[in-house]
């Protein structure tokens, strides 16, 4: 007897996936729950496991293909029998023809030779980049969930000179088999790759674009004084982590300042809907976080209602997640606001897109020392560009110099998030 696989829910407007991995080949025991395939959809992988323990006898999709919810993608005998005749599918030696010859003499078996040690199990991004440095996987440590190795793991391991080259020349287990071997092209030769776009930059790709041809987008910029929030982080960071168990970062002081602001101008905390305005008497900040497949923005719900510790260890598990592929889609959904820090990446300055329906999105940038006038001297200060884009049908320039103003103010003077200023 054999059970159906189909396509669960994948979220709120998800209707269909991408298969991107195949995680149990034809012919492989799989216990109950025990994820069979990898999908790809527009925010997240999500792995599919299987409902019963069993054979996987059937793949009715191909890597790359599309697949609606409730779609049929896999077939699982669970009864005995078929795992018991795999078993001896395996083992039983070919049955000879009539015309065979007879059989050499078995070579002596190599009792002591040690067993291949096994494979981890790969992300899919990180199985691409495995395959096209042609890495031996067993040299990279995983740190995704139950050991997986995520496409982090790898550049990580690259970078520390860890990962190892495979000496076999055999592909990495439920690797897409690589092109054919070509001729090196000679030197100076113009050559060119293809490389089908990802569902989840498809999906970026075509949001950018409709925030272009939707939006009447503007940038303002304003830069900020740093010197206030690196003292503080410096004085109580110690015993922030020690009490919270978490890092004090900057983004939490971010956070803050755009709450404190928007109360002032809450033109950027709302959105167009047709011939209406919707205003939001809550601030859902969604913080662009990098993943293994592209960006991602989790949100913070009630972030007006978090304290800084709630924020900085949201934002570090966000960080953990996206890295491992883990993020579930309704925490990738909705949100009022937006912040993206270029900074981590070494951007001096950009124009942030909005992310529709939005109206506002705060691009922060490295922090850098120049030199300033203060109070008639030049002096030296850790200063950080701030822009602010946003949809001018909604908030007027005079709202949002006003926004980036009170942000400059509340991070220079930190003090004014804790008594409300």
């Amino acid at each position: 007897m054999a059970t159906d696989v189909r396509i669960p829910a994948l979220g709120e407007s998800v209707t269909e996936a991408s298969v991107g991995q195949w995680l149990k080949q034809v012919g492989d025991r799989v216990a109950a729950d025990e994820p069979i395939v990898s999908l790809e959809t527009d925010k997240v992988a999500v792995e599919v496991p299987a409902p019963v323990a069993g054979v996987l006898v059937e793949q009715l999709a191909k890597v790359g293909e599309t697949v609606e919810v409730g779609a049929l993608i896999a077939r699982i005998a669970e009864a005995e029998g078929a795992a018991k005749a795999a078993d001896a599918a395996e083992a039983a030696p070919p049955a000879p023809g009539p015309d065979a010859a007879p059989a050499a003499a078995p070579a002596p078996a190599e009792a002591d030779a040690p067993a291949a040690p096994a494979e981890p199990r790969l992300a899919p991004a990180a199985e691409r980049l495995i395959a096209q440095y042609a890495l031996d996987p067993a040299s990279i440590s995983g740190s995704g969930k139950g050991g997986q190795v995520t496409k982090a793991d790898v550049l990580a391991a690259i970078e520390a000179g860890t990962a190892r080259r495979r000496a076999d020349g055999v592909r990495p287990a439920g690797a897409t088999p690589a092109a054919p071997a070509v001729a090196a092209p000679a030197a100076g030769a113009r050559t060119e790759e293809r490389v089908r776009m990802s569902r989840l930059r498809q999906t970026i790709a075509k949001r950018l674009k409709e925030a272009q041809n939707t939006a009447a987008m503007l940038t303002t910029f304003n830069d900020v004084d740093m010197t206030a929030v690196m003292e503080a982080r410096a004085r109580y960071r110690d015993l922030f982590e020690k009490k919270h168990g978490v890092r004090l970062g900057f983004m939490s002081f971010f956070v803050k300042a755009c709450v404190l602001a928007a109360r002032d101008v809450p033109a950027v905390n709302a959105r167009i809907d047709g011939d209406e305005i919707v205003f939001h008497n809550y601030m859902d900040v969604g913080v662009a976080v990098s993943g293994p497949n592209g960006l991602v923005v989790p949100v913070l719900r009630d972030a007006d209602r978090l304290g800084f510790a709630e924020i900085e260890k949201a934002i570090a598990d966000f960080g953990a997640r996206a890295r491992d592929g883990t993020l579930r889609l309704e925490e990738l959904q909705g949100g009022t606001f937006t912040i993206s820090n270029g900074g981590v990446f070494g951007s001096l300055l950009s124009t942030p897109i909005l992310n529709p329906p939005q109206s506002g999105v705060l691009g922060m940038h490295r922090i850098e020392e120049r030199p300033v006038a203060r109070n008639g001297q030049v002096v030296i200060r850790p200063m950080m560009y701030l822009a602010l884009s946003y949809d001018h049908r909604l908030i007027d320039g005079r709202e949002a110099v006003t926004f980036l103003v009170r942000v400059k103010e509340a991070l220079e003077d930190p003090t004014r998030l804790l008594v409300d200023l």
